[in-house]
């Protein structure tokens, strides 16, 4: 990095402060997707950025885009940025850093005079929590990028109960257009996009890393209805081998799938394992046999392969458990995702920016999904750094210390500066 180009992290924990006081429900922080803590985020955000004396400007599903102009305004610009919405009860750094991440380094540019070719762009994405909000997921980056389906608009928000296309028409911005396919972002006008991030997981802090750059964002294979079916019996009166019991047949069912997970990670194979659900019926009573269990099953990894090994292991061990136990196994529709992976030049940047800082970094995978999935499927250059975070993630206790911070911001604007030349 030269000398005088350090960013401005004051700047960043000051704003910190600003989200925290601004968004907190009284128990942790909640930012509503296309709702009032996220206009809160976006305004200040805003207002910062024109004190700086970055262009401003808001596309048709309220992306941010604050710019320090290049020499050149035609060439595809650097773009940095994350989310500022949050889960309901959420915590203060998810999302946020990143929009903080890319103030601070373009605010330590401006303060060294530096001059970049390119514009360099801080965007505040909307909505990247959608799924704690509407069951869709990316709108803000997708809408941006033309790629948000038109029946994505019409997905109704959980606690409203009115249309993801009412709630962007609300805050001021165009979802018809998002619905015909307007795109203001993609190849031809973005060089790169760059995500700073919490981890949201235990595996830098464990090993005492700091920095963590990015190979890619986990697909995903998902059962969101899933079902045993069995048989309503009296809990008293059925001796065991009468029994046709949902609820002891689905605790087999994931502790073979773990039991299987475990030996496919003891190979090499990673990727994780979620029952996000794993519950009874309200008909379940004291006195009565489950006759219906229903769960969720979420598995990821970067590797799809991977994915497709412990599903087919579960394939093979429902009929072996519907014979034992009496029961039925109804899986439902299937979702999922495809892994994203990040360009291996900027992650050859970074990993060059973090070694020239002296910075101690650890090449990994994500675990969660983030917005710079969208950019890498719509063919856009995407990287990631994370920044390691005490507590996990989505909950009122999340912590990152300001000094880690402070050294993923200096990678980021060395990088940063070396693109924008």
């Amino acid at each position: 990095m030269r000398p005088n180009l350090t960013p401005d992290v004051e700047l960043a924990e000051r704003l910190f402060g600003a989200l925290r006081e601004r968004t907190h429900d009284g128990v942790g922080i909640t930012r509503e997707a296309f709702g009032p803590g996220e206009r809160i985020a976006h305004a200040l955000v805003r207002e910062e950025g024109e004190r700086l004396g970055l262009e401003a400007r808001t596309d048709h599903v309220g992306n941010l885009y604050l710019t320090l102009p290049g020499a050149d305004r035609s060439a595809p610009a650097v773009l940095m940025g994350s989310h500022l919405d949050s889960v309901p009860r959420g915590g203060n750094f998810d999302g946020a850093a990143g929009v903080l991440a890319g103030l601070a380094a373009v605010a330590g540019m401006k303060r060294a005079s530096f001059a970049p070719a390119r514009d360099v762009t801080v965007m505040a994405i909307r909505a990247e929590e959608a799924g704690a909000w509407f069951p869709t997921s990316y709108p803000g980056s997708r809408g941006a990028l033309g790629r948000l389906k038109p029946e994505e608009l019409d997905v109704r928000r959980q606690d409203s109960g009115r249309s993801l296309a009412e709630h962007m028409r609300q805050e001021g911005f165009d979802p018809e257009a998002a619905r015909a396919g307007k795109a203001v972002l993609g190849p031809h006008n973005v060089a790169a996009f760059l995500e700073l991030h919490i981890e949201q997981g235990p595996v830098l802090d464990s090993d005492g890393i700091p920095v963590g750059i990015i190979t890619g964002v986990p697909g995903s294979r998902r059962l969101r209805a899933a079902r045993v079916v069995g048989r309503y019996d009296h809990s008293g009166a059925t001796p065991r081998r009468y029994r046709h019991d949902a609820a002891i047949a689905l605790a087999e069912l994931a502790h073979r799938l773990d039991e299987e997970w475990a030996r496919l990670d003891a190979a090499g194979r990673e990727m994780v394992c979620t029952f996000c659900v794993l519950a009874t019926t309200e008909e379940a009573g004291f006195t009565k046999i489950p006759g219906e269990a229903r769960f969720q099953l979420d598995v990821r990894s970067v590797v799809p392969a991977y994915c497709d090994a412990l599903f087919d292991a579960l394939h093979a061990m429902i009929p072996e458990i519907e014979a034992r136990r009496g029961v039925r196994v109804e899986l439902g529709a299937e979702t999922g995702s495809s892994p994203a992976l990040m360009d291996k030049a900027i992650q050859d940047g970074l990993v060059r920016a973090a070694t020239a800082l002296g910075i101690a970094h650890k090449v990994m995978p994500s675990g969660g999904g983030h917005d710079a999935a969208a950019f890498a499927a719509a063919g856009v250059p995407a990287g990631m750094v994370f920044v390691r975070n005490q507590n996990g993630s989505h909950n009122p206790d999340e912590e990152m210390r300001m000094e880690d911070f402070a050294r993923a911001c200096a990678v980021v604007t060395t990088w940063a500066a070396g693109v924008a030349g």
